[in-house]
């Protein structure tokens, strides 16, 4: 097991778990704790059902056994989250990508649930250790060799809440394909038969003959940050995952180099004037 380090970059949900820790009133015994993480005593650690397995080498010649849980979330529960999350479409483009989106939280919130514990209390433990205190340092060093965990895989806390990836994944999937949770609706293009709707010439849409004020900057979007297609969410080809994703990825080409065109263009306006 590698030792315990802690990066500058953490994914927000990893930083999330860490904040848990920080606000924990014992700082001594999440100290040592620390130092056994980052000392490679965490041997080895499995995720089977819903529940950590870990083996914690102390100072006896056996190493101690870890064990870790969270309250799991009904069938009933579950239901309603993934039917939550499947009316956003940017919900079900970032998991189906393998990230957590960053106001997740506000989902199970409407259903009255939380996905990340609210602080340490709320973690199950228990330690083959003879020290009574819990966490001891060995429960403690899981706790942040987990953050490494959430880092690699943010859908292992899913699973800590009873819902394995391949199973929301797949529903979500059957959701959005079946045109179930579709809310976002109102995001789709207004009627022409409404009164007074004049719709866009398309020839010139992307023309503006104005002078640009000169103190205009032209913003770049950050990387990763969120773009239409992001908004849009897969393609429901009807065909295969892999041809949607040829597809996905040569409109995400064509996105960024348009953006690039316009970001340059821009510029040149700025200097010209």
């Amino acid at each position: 097991m590698a030792d315990y380090h802690i990066e500058n970059n953490q994914e927000w949900w990893t930083q999330q778990w860490l904040d848990i820790l920080n606000r924990y009133r014992f700082k001594k015994r999440l100290e040592r704790a620390r130092n056994y993480a980052r000392q490679g005593n965490v041997l080895n650690i499995e995720f089977t059902g819903q529940r950590v397995l870990a083996q914690v080498q102390g100072t006896q010649a056996e190493p101690y056994q870890v064990e870790l849980w969270l309250d799991t979330f009904t069938e009933e529960e579950w239901g309603y989250v993934i039917e939550t999350l499947s009316q956003q479409a940017i919900f079900s483009a970032k998991l189906l990508a393998g990230e957590m989106p960053y106001n997740i939280e506000d989902v199970f919130a409407k259903n009255g649930l939380r996905l990340f514990p609210f602080n340490l209390d709320e973690v199950h433990s228990r330690c083959s250790c003879p020290d009574p205190a819990n966490p001891c340092k060995h429960i403690g060093a899981v706790y942040y060799m987990l953050g490494d965990r959430f880092s690699e895989d943010p859908f292992v806390l899913f699973q800590l809440r009873g819902r394995l990836k391949e199973e929301i994944i797949a529903k979500l999937r059957h959701i959005r394909g079946s045109g179930e949770g579709k809310k976002d609706s109102k995001t789709s293009q207004v009627s022409p038969s409404i009164k007074g709707y004049q719709p866009p010439v398309v020839s010139g849409y992307w023309q503006y003959n104005q002078q640009l004020e000169s103190s205009l900057v032209v913003i770049s979007p950050p990387p990763g940050s969120e773009t239409v297609l992001d908004v849009l969410g897969p393609i429901p080809l009807g065909t295969t995952a892999t041809a949607a994703d040829v597809v996905m990825q040569y409109l995400d080409t064509i996105y960024k180099n348009v953006s690039d065109r316009a970001v340059l263009m821009g510029l040149n306006r700025e200097s010209e004037g």
